[in-house]
Order: structure tokens, then sequence, then C-alpha cells
């Protein structure tokens, strides 16, 4: 039933009156909506990366701790400002927002509890501050459904804690934990070495990407696999910026172009425009997703990536328009026109933006609509060319250095569903340099040479990058096969021979005296 004109008219007010307020805390069973933000696990710890460099952190090293038969706790430590146990008290509590500055990566204050209890069920924090003790508090899903309790850490613990990191947190710094992690329990038994592969690999490329212009800026950040039954740390990789417009020649001349876009609510949008040269091997076009997904705007806000493609109601995404990339960094106080997702990973736009861009011209006055010609006119000039296509081939895993395997990405394309070849210093038989394990994908080398890649060193997880790479490209073949014939069995044997014999060239040369 529809009101009358007259009524609607006399009864219509803008703004609803009220009497009065009730003040209604939230229920304890909003722990299981505060577990189901949908955080993906990358995101999630990308929102703890945040955090560090909110505090102020230039370290910071995202830790996977196992033991022989599992993976037990996930870490992000930092050598940020710290807390003691009143910031603690509010970092902890559940829908309390702090003050952010302008230049903060934070926005909701949801970040560290629903991140962190969306992937484990139980978070905790330890913190020290250069004028505090070490201190911690820990909640989990249950503890939020018993009327949001927060445990206090036996400061022993913390000081603990505090102690084992004191490589990096010296004076200050923080721990974040997560215990009985989703992703980990679902691990079934002889597969943590498999699953710790591909969880790497995805988060450093999802850290390199979105906080491509703080690695960029001296950040350093790690991912590291220790073992807790041993004390030992048996991988370690650093994370490199993944820069989407880290092109060395534009796909055609004169770009970059800057647009500017009149958006009403937020004045005056810079539109940095980018056209990738066509069929480019490099990690920023082709590691960071499908490619179809990946042309379109890159927003930015306060120098985190904060959405990675899309056109956002502009347009559909073409084929034909792969190459075309914008980047643009989110004017200040723009709310009503720029909407942030909780997880950082999308920016919801109103028509205004996208009315904007259709304005949008270049310093010469030339229309945005040109730069999408452009590079619809460069993806089909690239297309025409003729290209050596290079057989596929499983890539390298643990044990070899990051950068060998992001070359190997972007010179050879990659075997699907095929497990990584990993490289590993074993126990062998004294007349062998190197032996495969065909079945788990490994390359075995004879621990008894190992110092004789490290100049008398014992080195790291990633270590003798050369050596293991010669062989990677020399074996990588042999892997993933139905049949080992006896051609290719006798190959590996002579090899064996002739690359032992250099060995003890190499040794005899180390261990002799200098004149």
């Amino acid at each position: 039933m529809s009101p009358s004109a007259s009524s609607l008219r006399a009864n219509w007010q803008y703004d609803v009156p009220t009497r009065g307020s009730t003040h209604l805390p939230p229920d304890a069973g909003y722990a299981k909506a505060l577990a189901n933000q949908g955080y993906g696990f990358d995101a999630a710890v990308a929102d703890l990366v945040d955090n560090s460099i909110d505090a102020g952190a230039d370290a910071v090293v995202v830790h996977f701790l196992r033991d022989a038969d599992r993976i037990v706790s996930l870490l992000v430590l930092d050598n940020g400002r710290g807390m003691d146990s009143a910031g603690l008290d509010s970092a902890m509590t559940v829908g309390r927002r702090r003050d952010y500055g302008s230049g903060a990566l934070g926005m909701y204050g949801t970040g560290l509890k629903a991140g962190s209890l969306s992937n484990a069920e139980s978070l905790t924090v330890i913190s020290r501050t250069k004028r505090s003790a070490p201190a911690g508090r820990k909640i989990t899903k249950k503890g939020i459904e018993d009327g949001f309790r927060c445990d206090t850490v036996d400061p022993r613990f913390a000081q603990q804690q505090i102690d084992v990191y004191d490589g990096l947190i010296e004076w200050q710094g923080t721990i974040v934990r997560w215990d009985k992690v989703r992703a980990f329990d679902t691990v079934a038994p002889g597969q943590s070495e498999q699953f710790l592969s591909k969880a790497i690999s995805q988060l450093e490329t999802h850290l390199g990407l979105y906080l491509h212009r703080f690695l960029s800026s001296g950040l350093s950040l790690d991912i590291a696999v220790w073992d807790v039954s041993t004390g030992e740390e048996t991988d370690h990789i650093s994370v490199d910026p993944l820069d989407p417009f880290g092109y060395k020649v534009p796909g055609k001349a004169g770009y970059p172009k800057k647009f500017l876009a009149p958006v009403e609510g937020a004045g005056s949008v810079a539109l940095e425009a980018h056209i990738w040269p066509a069929k480019s091997g490099s990690a920023g076009f082709r590691q960071i997703g499908p490619l179809q997904e990946r042309q379109g705007f890159y927003f930015y806000r306060n120098d985190r990536l904060v959405q990675a493609g899309g056109w956002n109601n502009l347009r559909a995404g073409e084929g034909h328009l792969v190459l075309a990339r914008i980047a643009v960094d989110l004017p200040q106080d723009a709310d009503e026109v720029f909407s942030l997702t909780v997880k950082k990973d999308g920016v919801e736009v109103t028509p205004a933006f996208t009315h904007g861009v259709d304005q949008a011209a270049d310093a010469e006055d030339t229309p945005f609509s040109a730069f999408l010609a452009d590079a619809e006119a460069a993806y089909r000039e690239g297309a025409s060319r003729s290209t050596v296509e290079r057989a596929p081939v499983i890539g390298p895993g643990k044990g070899f250095d990051p950068m060998v395997k992001r070359a190997v990405r972007e010179e050879l394309p990659l075997k699907a569903q095929e497990e990584p070849i990993r490289v590993e210093w074993v126990p062998l038989p004294e007349g062998r340099f190197f032996d495969l394990d065909r079945d788990s994908h490994a390359i075995l080398l004879n621990k008894a040479f190992r110092e004789d890649f490290n100049d008398g060193r014992r080195g790291g997880s990633n270590d003798a990058p050369v050596t293991k790479t010669l062989l990677y490209l020399l074996l990588q073949d042999c892997f993933g096969l139905g049949r080992w014939e006896r051609k290719r069995a006798d190959r590996i044997d002579y090899w064996n021979s002739i690359l032992l014999a250099s060995v003890h060239a190499q040794r005899d040369r180390r261990n002799r005296p200098s004149s």
C-alpha cells in the first residue's frame, strides 16, 4: 500500500528523532562472527606485518615452527616500538578501535583479532618496550565466548620468549603467535614438507606484492622454518619486492602517463597509466596471479597495495587489455568515494569514480580512452610476433635460493600439479657426490663436501646456490618420469664420477698452503 502524497509530506523527517539510549555490549557469541571474517592465511599474515610497520619496525620475520611430524605454530616477530601491559590490553580488546595516524596502515582495529582467530584457535601477543618488561596476553575463541576473557601470559615465559629472539628483539619488539592453526591441522602425516613449500611460496608472493613499496624502501622481511625439537633452522628466505609496474622498458613509448580524473567528493585523482611489454616473463607481470585478473586498477593506501587489478565497474576485463595497469594512490579523506575492505584486498568505489575516469585526461588533454587503445594495440602487436616455445619444467623448491626460484619461474614455464624439486645435504657413500630420490622429488648432496662449497663454514639451508642450480638444470628432467631408462641411469653415474673428481680438486686447492 502506498502512502498518500499529503500524508508523506506532512510526516517526513530527514533525521529520525530519538528519545534516550541503551548501551548494548556485544554478545559472547560474537566470537563466531569474529572468526569468520573471510580472512585467508596470506591476508591475515600481511595484516600482522602491517601492524609491525605501524610500530616502526624495519625488520620482520615470519616463523613456521614444526617438529618431526607436524607444523605446530606460526610466529610473526618484529623490532618495532612494542607495547606495555596497558597497550597489550588495548590491542587485545575485541571491538576497540584505536586512534590511527594519517599515515598508518591500520584502519578498523580488527585485523589482529579477526585475522588471527579466522586462522587459529589461539592468539598470543608478547611484547616489550624500552621502558617496560616483557608482558603477554592470550585470547582464544573459547575465551571470547566466556565473557571476552583475555589471559595474562606468565611473565617468566614472556621473558624467555623475548630472550630466544634477542637477535631481532633487543630493547623493544613484539611476538605474535598463532596456535592450533586450521591449515596446519589439516596436513596429513608425512605431507608437511609439501605443504610448507607451497604455503611459503604463496605467502612470499602475497607479501612481496602487497608490501612491495616498503620492501623497496628498506623493510627487511624474512620467512623461516624452525624445528622445535632440534632447535635448528631448516629453511629461510628473504621476501623480495614484486613490483606490478617493474618493467625495464614500457610496452609503448611515452608511458607511463599521468591522467587526472575529476572525482566528485575526492577532487582531482591521479591515474598513473602503464603498459607492460607484451609476453614479458618478469615476476611482477606473470607471478602475481592470472593476467586476466591483474589488469586494471592498483590502489595504494599510504604506500600499501590494497587492490591488485580489476576495473571497478569501469569496464569488463578483456584478454587484449592484460598489458594495461593503472596505479592510484588513494587521497586522504575520501572515504565517501573509496571504501576499503577490512582485509585490505579490495576497494569499493562509487559511480563518481568511474564517471571521473571517463572524463580523465593527461597534460596534453589526451583522454583516458586513448591509453586503453594504446594498451590494446601493444597487445595485438606483441601477439603477432613469433617466439620460441620453451618446454615446461618442474620448479625448484626447498634448498634453492629465492632468487634462483624466481629466475626459473621468469624464464621457464612450470609443470602444473608437480611437487617442486628440493635439494638437501645428507650422508651418502664416499664415492657419491649426489643421488636422486625420484619418489619425493629430491636431489641429495653428499654432506661430507658441504664445507667445500661454503669456504669451510657449515652453510645455511639455501647455501651453495651456483652448485645447486647447475645440478638442478642438469637433473630436473629426471623427475616426473614413468620409466627409468638405463641410458639415463648411466648418465647419472658418470656425472657423479666426473663431479666427484672436480670436488676433490676444489678441496685440494682450498687446502693448498698459500705461497
